[in-house]
């Protein structure tokens, strides 16, 4: 997740409202998985009672999601991205690897929370390739290095700011 002490994770108005309605929903649904995990109790033995086991690992992975959802939704910065010549969180980069003009690559660089408003890959400002090109401008060569340690030269051919 693109997240930094000052910055927070950037979202479009699209990504946090649907984040937000699954929080709700996670929320509304407690009573009903406490009314679950309740019924499985009465059902005998915990020991040898796989719903009632089921149902709590259930009921752990929702909280889980629930927390997940509240701390980035706090911290998150909504809106659009801001017109810059550099490359920042929210823009949409066209690379070339290798300063090859026939081997490219377009992606939105952000958090993986908008990946489900585009069909655009999304890549993370904290994943090396992210990282390297994070304040470049167009026409930039910058070299970055693979989690197995290979370098990859990429130039920097576009960038535009995200529209959702």
């Amino acid at each position: 997740m693109a997240t930094d002490a000052n910055q927070g994770t950037w979202l479009t108005q699209e990504a946090y409202d649907r984040l937000k309605d699954e929080l709700d929903e996670l929320v509304a649904n407690r009573p009903l998985m406490a009314a679950e995990i309740n019924a499985r109790r009465e059902e005998g033995d915990l020991k040898e009672n796989g719903g009632y086991h089921a149902a709590r690992d259930e009921q752990g992975k929702q909280e889980g999601r629930i927390r997940q959802l509240e701390d980035l939704l706090r911290n998150a910065k909504v809106g659009e991205a801001k017109d810059s010549d550099e490359i920042q969180i929210g823009t949409v980069v066209t690379i070339a690897f290798d300063g090859d003009p026939d081997d490219t690559e377009k992606f939105l660089l952000g958090s993986r929370e908008i990946s489900a408003t585009t069909d655009l890959t999304v890549y993370s400002p904290d994943s090396a390739l992210g990282a390297a090109i994070l304040g470049h401008k167009i026409g930039e060569t910058v070299v970055y290095k693979t989690p197995k340690e290979i370098e990859i030269s990429v130039k920097i051919v576009e960038a535009e700011k995200f529209l959702g």
